[in-house]
Formats: structure tokens, C-alpha cells, sequence
């Protein structure tokens, strides 16, 4: 990430807030501020003395720039790399810069980001968990509330990887033991970000980085990559409440009882700089979106001829999307719709469309819904389905979702045929 950064700045894409800035509520405020530009931003004094960075991966340009690929062609270029890894390699090393500094856990030290009036506390938005257990190693983004210098609650989602860790962990009577990294190359980032199958994640960043990861051994016998800082600690029985926390929506998700980690050592840099990510923020979005992209892609392609997939800015990149298709034959649409949904189960809302129309320009996605839409052929209600606990407009988590067909007619071409003005 410091490399990452350095180039940034080198190029002049890097936004630099040189003054004194507290960390409770004045970085987020600063970083809400130059939320349209998409450009990482560097603080120098947080606190007086701390460096923070936010909006890393704050646009599909900076992305679409890491991969080597077009920005929009992002979907169809993950769609393309192997979940499961393949050709990707992962190198244990003796050493790491992360151990420039070993001491006792004290979590006041760090910058930790307070971020709006009604949370919690205070949060670790982009730290990587990273666990083992019978041999698997699993890397994933959590978020982290502070409940002392020690102690953080951590928001397991059911029935994802690392739940279940813990959860068989329990059961057998003992602790799982974790490594945080905050502060990793940005494409380890996106890897830890993307639903991979069991301890495969940094296989898949080195196939998306074109080059070995390398991950070192904490203390505890943890191995994670390199970062500005490293926490370990253990997930036992204890829980603590989490929340209430800004999510994805930019509304607050509810408060739970959540399992606790606590911290047994700590690591970092001489001079770390500390990731954190803007709740509901650009980053925040990208990071929770973008990964279910190529999953749709692949789902949709086991069903029509599918050319591009969005998860859209006003969908919170993550509820609403529209695919692209090259239509062969009536009710290929209809089928993505149902590809869709069960490509990404939190899904609400998905509109198919021709290969002619935009799907990066909401109002050409809003005519193909205005002009090739008939409601009462080509709308598909799915009601009483699991939806995200994040919408807040689900009862018992329950929704109804909606799929549109907005694609021509075929053999009707001529009556869609759309003049271009010169």
C-alpha cells in the first residue's frame, strides 16, 4: 500500500490534508468532502501525529488501472480469472517490514476512526482478518468495534467462511486464532473482498497481482500478508454488543451480540500508515460490489450470450443491477433475472438489457426501460424472499424482488431502431 500510495502522489492522484485533524468524526467529515473526486486521500496529523489513508480503492478507474483492463470492462476481466486461483502462488517468508515494531496490544495508540455522531464507538473498517483452522487459511473483511485497548467486536455474518470457523472452533472447545492486517497491497484488498472458495483468497490476489504473494508468521502462528499493522489475538466464547454501525445503505444497521477478539500482540511499521475505509463511502462500495460482478457474469453466462454486469451507484453497488445481454431468443432475459438472483442473494433488483444500451449511464438504462419494457409481460416479482439485512426496508429480512425485462423485441428491430443525431 505505501508503494501504491507513492506512485500516487509521484502522479499527482493523491489528495493530501496536511493539517492537524482528529480522528473522531473530522477525518470522515474531510474525506465525505472529496467523496466525488474518487481520489485516495492522505492524512498527515491525524491526532497530531498519525498518518491515515482512505479512498484506496475509492473508483472503478483506480481499479480498472490496477488490473491492467478498461473500466468498463472490470466485470467481464474478473469473470475471466479463475475463482478457485489457479496459477497463483503464495510464498511463506521469514520476514517482514511489518515487524519493524513488536509490542504489548494497546489499541488507544492507533488512529482508529470514529466516524459518525451515532455509532458505536470507535471502528477498524479495513482491517483483513486472517484465521486457520485444519489446514485452511481464510482471509475477509470484518468490521471492528474498540471496546477497550484490548478487545474489539467483530461482526461475523452467517454463513460465511469465517463464522463457520469460529463456530467449529467452539465447538470443540477452543480459540480461533487471528491475524489483522491494516494497511496491504490493494489488490490483496480486492481478493479479501471477493467470495472465494475455502483459503484460496490469496491464491486469487496473486493470479490478479500476476505475481507471488508473500504472507509471514505472526507469533501466534498465523500467516498474513505484509502490512503497515499487524494485530493477533483469539476469538473465543465471549460476545460483546457491535453496533450501531453506518453500513452500505448510509443507514444503520442494528445492534448484535457478536463474538470478541482479544488482542495478544501487536505490530507495525516505524512510520505506519493507517487504512481505514469510509462507511457507505466509495470505497466501502466498491469492495462490497464490485466482487459479485464476475459472479453474475458467470452465472448469467450459463444462460444467455451476457456481456457486461453493474451493480449501480444508486443500488448502493450492491441491491440493484443491470446486465447486458446479446439476446438470442425470447425469455434468455428472464432466465439472467433468475441467474442474477441466485448469483448474489442480496440482490432486489436486476434489469436486462441490449448490448446497445449504456449500462454505465442511468438514463439510457432508464429508456431502455421506458421504450422495450411492457409491464404486464416483462416484469418477474419473486415476494417473501430472503433479502440483505442491510435494507432496511425488509421485514424479518424478508423482501420481494423485481427483474425487468428491457430488452427489444426480436424480429421487431425496426420499431426500436434509435436515430442518432448528428
Amino acid at each position: 500500500m505505501r508503494e501504491f500510495k507513492d506512485r500516487l502522489a509521484s502522479e499527482g492522484k493523491l489528495i493530501e490534508i496536511e493539517r492537524s485533524v482528529s480522528s473522531k468524526y473530522e477525518v470522515t467529515s474531510i474525506c465525505a468532502e472529496y467523496e466525488q473526486k474518487r481520489m485516495p486521500i492522505f492524512f498527515h496529523a491525524v491526532d497530531g501525529t498519525h498518518k491515515v489513508i482512505m479512498n484506496v480503492l475509492g473508483g472503478r478507474e483506480r481499479l480498472a488501472e490496477l488490473l491492467g483492463t478498461a473500466t468498463h470492462n472490470i466485470a467481464p476481466f474478473l469473470a475471466g480469472i479463475p475463482e478457485s486461483g489457479d496459477g497463483g502462488e503464495v510464498k511463506i517468508v521469514k520476514d517482514s517490514a511489518t515487524k519493524e515494531m513488536i509490542k504489548a496490544p494497546d489499541l488507544g495508540v492507533l488512529p482508529i476512526l470514529t466516524h459518525f455522531r451515532g455509532d458505536g464507538g470507535a471502528y477498524i473498517t479495513a482491517g483483513i482478518i486472517v484465521a486457520e483452522l485444519n489446514g485452511v487459511r481464510n482471509a475477509s473483511f470484518h468490521r471492528m468495534m474498540v471496546l477497550d485497548d484490548k478487545r474489539l467486536a467483530v461482526r461475523l455474518v452467517p454463513p460465511r467462511h469465517l463464522y463457520k470457523m469460529h463456530r467449529d472452533a467452539v465447538e470443540r472447545g477452543e480459540k480461533l486464532k487471528v491475524g489483522i492486517a491494516i494497511g496491504v497491497d490493494p489488490l490483496i484488498l480486492l481478493a479479501a473482498a471477493t467470495r472465494v472458495p475455502p483459503g484460496k483468497e490469496f491464491e486469487y490476489a496473486s493470479v490478479l497481482k500476476k505475481e507471488p504473494v508473500e504472507l509471514f508468521t505472526l507469533d501466534n502462528g498465523v500467516a498474513i500478508p505484509h502490512a503497515e499493522f499487524a494485530l493477533e489475538g483469539l476469538i473465543g466464547d465471549e460476545r460483546a454488543k457491535e453496533g450501531p454501525f453506518l453500513d452500505i445503505t448510509g443507514t444503520y444497521d442494528t445492534i448484535r451480540e457478536e463474538p470478541v477478539i482479544t488482542l495478544t500482540r501487536m505490530y507495525h511499521r516505524k512510520d505506519p500508515i493507517y487504512h481505514a475505509i469510509l462507511p457507505s463511502g466509495c470505497e466501502h462500495k466498491l469492495l462490497m460490489g464490485v466482487p459479485y460482478e464476475p459472479l453474475i457474469f458467470r452465472a448469467v453466462e450459463r444462460v444467455a450470450r451476457v456481456k457486461n454486469v453493474l451493480l449501480t451507484d444508486g443500488g448502493c453497488c450492491y441491491l440493484h443491477a443491470v446486465v447486458q445481454i446479446k439476446k438470442m431468443g425470447e425469455g434468455e432475459a428472464k432466465n439472467a433475472v433468475i441467474a442474477a438472483f441466485a448469483a448474489h442473494p442480496s440482490l432486489k433488483h436486476v434489469v436486462v438489457v441490449d448490448d446497445d444500451i449504456d449500462i454505465f449511464n442511468p438514463n439510457d438504462v432508464e429508456y431502455a426501460i421506458a421504450t422495450r419494457v411492457r409491464w404486464d409481460e416483462d416484469v418477474v416479482l419473486i415476494p417473501g424472499v430472503k433479502g440483505s439485512s442491510l435494507d432496511p426496508s425488509a421485514k424479518n429480512a424478508l423482501t420481494t424482488k423485481v427483474g425487468i425485462d428491457a430488452t427489444k423485441e426480436l424480429g421487431e428491430e425496426e420499431r426500436y431502431e434509435r436515430v442518432i443525431r448528428q
